[in-house]
């Protein structure tokens, strides 16, 4: 019997112009619940101009009772109702408004349009603008850090730099060997195939040196660090950001910039120049593979022509090249990890960024730096 008093009862009636909404007893998911569709009868015969409800026998509720009133607005939407909800329970009633007040926008965006292009194009310059501004404040942030740094008053810790170093340097080596060494073979193949229909087989050896210290290793480096380090940097600062770690540390009066980011430029900006050298090595045994296998040189003649080929100026370009690549997917990665948003999806959104960004830039730079080496004629 008490079962029975407490079901959920629903009771529809006419009141002059409009359906009064009876809801009676315990309006709970797992005790099965009355369909709309009295209401929908009702409203089907139409002369009917507002609905509102009956809540004065509402027992207990839960978001079975909010599935039913959000059909019920939907219909009093689709016939172009007053749908009245000052008598439902406060919790329901205000969350009937943020509904109310989301679906009025999304109604506005999708009645709105596309916009004129000249308005797009003033949006997308003002989105520019503002990027630019937050990546310049960034900028100037770091370097009033790394000044921090220089005189000893940084905030930061040893231990956590350390443990970045190790992250960004040792435990890249393996996917830094992989690739740059398939990027060796990939030159000395395509060097030999086409060298060797002139009879200058020998040169695979300053090909595959040349392109390797100047250009290759660097940025093969760069790219597998941006994918790797970049985007892991991202997702950890973003992480923090979500959980409101970093606001935590700006209570606590401890600048998020020198104890997060700093010790991020650091680890990653002190392990490139190592990795750049060591992807140089890789590289050059690859060709060196392909070399004695295919063209059947001797290592010895390979190895003295790759030293003939390699200058100091080349060797120095790689490395510095390679340092500032650090440096650029360091910021980039800390950049987006600091801009995310304050939910789970902008952490995939910041690390997608991150790379993307990342990758770009090394890239353009990349670029940049061959114009001013063939001005400078280095």
């Amino acid at each position: 019997m008490e079962n029975e008093k407490s079901a959920a009862r629903l009771n529809v009636r006419r009141m002059n112009d409009g359906l009064l909404v009876g809801l009676s007893g315990d309006w709970l998911t797992r005790s099965g619940l009355p369909p709309v569709d009295p209401l929908k009868n009702e409203l089907s015969n139409g002369s009917i101009k507002t609905i509102e409800f009956d809540t004065r026998d509402l027992g207990r509720w839960d978001s079975g009772l909010i599935i039913f009133v959000l059909k019920c607005y939907e219909l009093a939407r689709e016939h172009k109702l007053k749908f009245r909800m000052e008598t439902l329970p406060s919790g329901l009633s205000k969350f009937l408004e943020i509904y109310e007040t989301a679906s009025e926008k999304k109604e506005i965006s999708r009645d709105a349009g596309p916009q004129p292009l000249l308005v797009r194009i003033g949006d997308r310059g003002l989105k520019a603008w503002a990027s630019a501004k937050a990546m310049l404040t960034f900028l100037g942030e770091s370097a009033l850090a790394f000044a921090r740094l220089l005189r000893g008053k940084a905030q930061y810790r040893w231990s956590d730099m350390m443990l970045i170093v190790q992250e960004s340097g040792p435990q890249a080596i393996g996917i830094v060997a992989l690739i740059n060494f398939i990027v060796g073979l990939i030159l000395a193949f395509v060097g030999a195939t086409e060298l060797k229909r002139f009879g200058a087989s020998i040169y695979v050896a300053d090909l595959v040196a040349i392109a390797t210290v100047r250009e290759m290793a660097c940025i093969m480096t760069g790219i597998i660090l941006a994918g790797r380090t970049g985007a892991a940097f991202a997702a950890h600062l973003g992480t923090m950001k979500v959980n409101q770690e970093i606001e935590a540390l700006q209570t606590f009066s401890v600048s998020p910039i020198e104890f997060l980011v700093l010790p991020r430029i650091i680890a990653l900006v002190s392990v490139m120049p190592f990795l750049c050298v060591f992807a140089d090595l890789i590289a050059i045994l690859g060709g060196l593979l392909i070399s004695s296998t295919m063209l059947h040189i001797s290592p010895a003649l390979y190895i003295q022509r790759t030293l003939d080929a390699i200058t100091l100026s080349s060797f120095l370009l790689g490395v510095f090249k390679g340092t500032y690549f650090g440096a650029v997917i360091a910021l980039t990665g800390c950049l987006r990890g600091m801009q995310t948003g304050t939910n789970a999806a902008a952490v995939g959104h910041a690390t997608t960024s991150a790379v993307v960004t990342g990758i770009t830039a090394i890239v353009a730079s990349d670029g940049i730096f061959a114009v001013l080496c063939n001005v400078l004629d280095i």
